[in-house]
């Protein structure tokens, strides 16, 4: 049984972040995905800094230096950028994850995974899709609404939406 802890659309918003990372360790969470929009590789480093376990990240689209972040999540093992698409295997769990809504949705349609989470619009979402858990964490950056996060729990495959303070 793990907790996985989403996050998606920080847009350099290193306060609110950090406050996500506390919230995120609090939980006990045994692995990190990011849903993009990040923007500056140095979140990469605040990521890496902020979250022992592994970190999944996939760009958006303001995440304008694909080389640069690359080069600063290269300095942790344990921070894998996927590109544009993440397909992952966390306790039988199939999870993919991608930046765009318009994307993530035919994806969990697939029958392929059992959770696809997203982001870009900056809007939380939770549904199923056929037999797929179809999630946005919402922003970190916080500029439509409060910043809030995801976090599933893999034995139950339940989700639930975070603010900052929990």
């Amino acid at each position: 049984m793990s907790l996985i802890a989403v996050l998606s659309d920080s847009h350099d918003n290193i306060w609110n972040l950090d406050k996500a990372l506390q919230a995120v360790r609090k939980t006990g969470a045994a692995h990190l995905l990011h849903c993009g929009d990040f923007v500056a590789p140095f979140i990469m480093q605040q990521l890496a800094e902020g979250f022992d376990g592994p970190i999944h990240c996939v760009y958006g689209n303001n995440d304008g230096d694909p080389h640069s972040i690359i080069n600063m999540a290269g300095h942790w093992d344990r921070l894998t950028v996927h590109g544009q698409l993440a397909e992952l295997a966390i306790d039988g769990v199939r999870i993919a994850m991608n930046h765009y809504p318009e994307i993530a949705r035919p994806l969990a349609l697939s029958g392929l995974y059992d959770l696809v989470c997203y982001g870009h619009n900056h809007l939380q979402n939770w549904e199923l899709a056929g037999n797929c858990q179809l999630a946005n964490p919402g922003e970190i950056m916080g500029r439509l609404g409060a910043p809030s996060w995801g976090l599933f729990e893999t034995e139950s495959r339940t989700w639930s939406f975070r603010t900052l303070d929990e």
